[in-house]
């Protein structure tokens, strides 16, 4: 039995024991406590049992004093006694380590008349006993590996039940999530354009000699989209939150809160931005310096005015804002984190995101954009407000992962139909191309791969015939007098295009034109449009067919579409837009806002000063003198003084304004001389 039995048996607990003079004295030194240690374990295993009554109070003495030194091992002795094995236990042991059990009974035998004995000669020895079943218990896990498995050690399938009783599987069949965790996937070090451009030119060509400054550093917080900089104004929260409304199916869905005086200096922001003054934006900003809207409106007037730097750097103070307002469960990487553009105060983020990509782009850093693409389309991947779908192919050939777009087509194609995209048409076709053009490709593989490209890029030209006139003008290519003068790639076939197609083709050949400057893609297009036309000329029944779903499809391109040709800012696209896109005021803070907005707190009413038919000279009289009122009703003030004045001020402006009526009206002019006159200067009037 273990001494926890023999205790329980006893009905005493653990501390209850008698405790002799020689066990109250203090801990000694270190030295010799491991000398008395190692005396214990001679006398266990040397000394005969007649002794056994000394070594177990020596024993004893020694573990009283260890327990008073250092309290912390009060832990490991109680795991000791508890992994004590009974003698039932050990006759069950293999015969390695029968030897130990064959001295324990032989002390049992000599210490069997008295029971206090036996109690405190049990325990020198029950550290051999733990040790040795430490011992066999390794061994027979190593024994045991080759003959069975042991479930722990299976970690993709612990990973897996984990995340099925989580819930954080992305299985739907609806919008193929299952397939989106790939494709949506974001990784942290790739938000960094240091990171690609490390990768471009070095460390050092980066970083310079630039050290990190460890005095008087102020602390910022850690974060992943933009670093902070010394130049910005002092960081404090501008009243924006981020809360976690649901979850559903491994979703979760979030959304942006503004407090209380966060929405006050958004009503002060529509105000400056009403009065058509960038000065008005620049003084809120002084008093508010993270203000999202402010920041985002005000970089779009330094753009404009071609001050680069001073608007990227507005728009990652934007960033920071926003990151610094982050749900602790909300994710980047993930792709399970939804963020609904119909709430206003989420469309800043994706602004936000949208323009420090297209910085990002023009700075020569297209995998860092692609990875933001990739962020901004997870945020909502099924309405995706943005149209990032029209931009992804762009910035995944330009950063030349060719297999990604492939997949992302591949994946998408069956809930998404992208090949009914001219971008995703074109530019397939093209990674195939660029992939069969690689050096350390398998022949077999590229062989393979120019076939598919051929075959998808006449596909394309025969879907969209519009694409290849304005293609070759951007690339300064002269076209063949045959391509030219010929029915389907000639002036008809953009003319007879549906008004969303010539959108989306003026959107894909103002973008992607540079990537079709090379001398061999020009070669492989000459020879595709060949064959197309040979296809065209013997009336394959391909070509009907796609001109029949160009006449059905494309007839209106939906808002989004319209939003991000706005926000892309191509001329082609632009001049392509709707007599009711473009006759409407575009603000850049929020272009073409959601007809079904989800409105949480809405903007109070201004009131319209004065009255709306009033001539000139009362106009000129308010511009002069605010309070005026032509047509005799106070204004209504608070303070009934202030309104009492106002009322005298005007009964003078009245008086002074029949003054100079009268004064106007009295005035004579005097009439020139006339012809018959005898006394009139010859060149008086010349």
């Amino acid at each position: 039995m273990s001494t926890r039995a023999l205790r329980r048996l006893k009905g005493k607990q653990r501390g209850q024991e008698a405790l002799d003079a020689g066990d109250l004295t203090l801990g000694d030194s270190p030295e010799e406590q491991a000398a008395g240690e190692e005396e214990q374990l001679d006398t266990a295993n040397v000394s005969p049992p007649s002794d056994s009554k000394a070594s177990s109070r020596k024993a004893k003495k020694n573990k009283a004093q260890k327990n008073f030194s250092n309290i912390y091992e009060l832990i490991g002795d109680a795991d000791n006694e508890a992994e004590i094995i009974s003698p039932d236990e050990e006759a069950e042991k293999p015969d390695g380590n029968k030897t130990s059990g064959t001295e324990n009974n032989d002390n049992r035998d000599h210490e069997k008349p008295n029971q206090k004995q036996e109690n405190a000669s049990t325990k020198p020895l029950s550290g051999d006993r733990v040790k040795k079943k430490k011992k066999k218990k390794k061994t027979k896990v190593t024994s045991e590996e080759g003959q069975e498995a042991v479930p722990d050690d299976n970690i993709d399938l612990l990973l897996e039940n984990l995340e099925q009783s989580n819930g954080l599987s992305l299985q739907n069949e609806d919008c193929g999530g299952s397939d989106r965790r790939s494709v949506l996937h974001v990784e942290h070090r790739n938000l960094n354009p240091e990171t690609e451009l490390k990768r471009y030119f070095g460390a050092r060509a980066v970083q310079g000699d630039q050290r990190p400054r460890q005095r008087n550093r102020p602390f910022h917080r850690s974060t992943w989209m933009t670093s902070p900089k010394d130049s910005w104004p002092r960081f404090s929260r501008p009243g924006i939150s981020m809360t976690l409304l649901h979850s559903k199916d491994g979703i979760q869905y979030f959304t942006f809160e503004h407090g209380r005086d966060y929405q006050q200096v958004q009503f002060k922001f529509l105000d400056a931005v009403e009065s058509m003054d960038p000065n008005n934006i620049v003084a809120l900003l002084q008093l508010n310096p993270y203000h999202i809207d402010s920041l985002l409106q005000l970089s779009d007037v330094c753009r404009i005015q071609e001050d680069q730097e001073m608007a990227r750097d507005l728009i990652e103070r934007a960033m920071y804002s926003f990151e610094c307002a982050f749900h602790p469960l909300f994710s980047l990487t993930s792709g399970t984190s939804r963020l609904d553009y119909l709430r206003p105060e989420n469309r800043a983020f994706y602004l936000a995101l949208y323009k420090h990509m297209l910085f990002l782009e023009k700075r020569g850093c297209p995998r860092t954009a692609l990875e933001y693409c990739k962020l901004i389309l997870s945020l909502d991947p099924d309405s995706d407000p943005l149209c990032m779908l029209l931009l992804i192919d762009f910035l995944t050939l330009r950063s030349r992962e060719y297999h990604s777009l492939l997949q992302l087509h591949q994946d998408w194609e069956e809930h998404r139909n992208l090949s009914q995209l001219p971008n995703f048409a074109f530019s397939t076709a093209l990674c195939h191309f660029h992939l069969s053009q690689q050096e350390d490709v398998d022949p077999e593989e590229s062989v393979k791969d120019k076939h598919k490209a051929d075959l998808m890029l006449q596909n394309a030209l025969i879907m969209f015939p519009g694409v290849l006139i304005p293609l070759l003008d951007l690339c300064t290519v002269q076209p063949d007098a045959t391509v030219s003068s010929h029915v389907f790639f000639g002036p008809k076939s953009q003319m007879g295009q549906p008004p969303a197609l010539a959108e989306l083709t003026a959107l894909y050949v103002g973008r992607t034109h540079t990537l079709w400057r090379e001398a061999a893609v020009m070669l492989w297009l000459e020879e595709s449009v060949k064959e197309v036309l040979r296809r065209v000329d013997a009336k394959d029944a391909l070509v009907e067919d796609c001109q029949d779903k160009r006449k059905q499809r494309y007839q209106s391109a939906p808002r989004n579409i319209h939003r991000h040709v706005l926000l892309s800012e191509i001329k082609e696209a632009t001049s392509s837009l709707p007599l009711e896109v473009t006759s409407q005021p575009v603000m850049g803070f929020d272009p073409l806002p959601p007809l079904d907005s989800v409105m949480t707190y809405t903007r109070p009413e201004r009131q319209h000063v004065g009255a709306t038919n009033e001539s000139t000279l009362s106009l000129f009289f308010r511009s002069l003198l605010p309070n005026f009122n032509l047509q005799g009703g106070p204004r209504q003030e608070d303070d009934l003084e202030v309104a009492r004045a106002g009322q005298e001020l005007n009964q003078e402006v009245n008086r002074l304004m029949v003054a100079m009526r009268d004064m106007l009206a009295n005035i004579r002019f005097q009439e020139p001389p006339r012809d018959d006159n005898p006394y009139r200067d010859e060149e008086e009037w010349d």
